[in-house]
């Protein structure tokens, strides 16, 4: 039994670059990552994964056919 679970999260199979945008969250204190969406009307950062290496995040561009990404701290 584990004391932390890890929260499910519904996988999007594509994104809006009309409403959404793409962001990598980076925490200055621990340097964890977290890829996912940014809502460009109300600001709501949707989690979609956390990133460990540098392959994950190039998988995580290319599920969702992404060329770049923005670093929000």
């Amino acid at each position: 039994m584990s004391l932390f679970r890890k929260k499910k999260q519904a996988v999007r199979s594509t994104y809006d670059p009309q409403t959404l945008k793409p962001v990598l969250r980076c925490s200055i204190c621990s340097g964890e990552q977290v890829a996912g969406f940014k809502n460009l009307k109300t600001g709501k950062f949707e989690e979609v994964t956390v990133i460990h290496s540098r392959e994950e995040l190039q998988q995580f561009m290319e599920e969702y056919g992404i060329r770049e990404i923005s670093k929000e701290y």
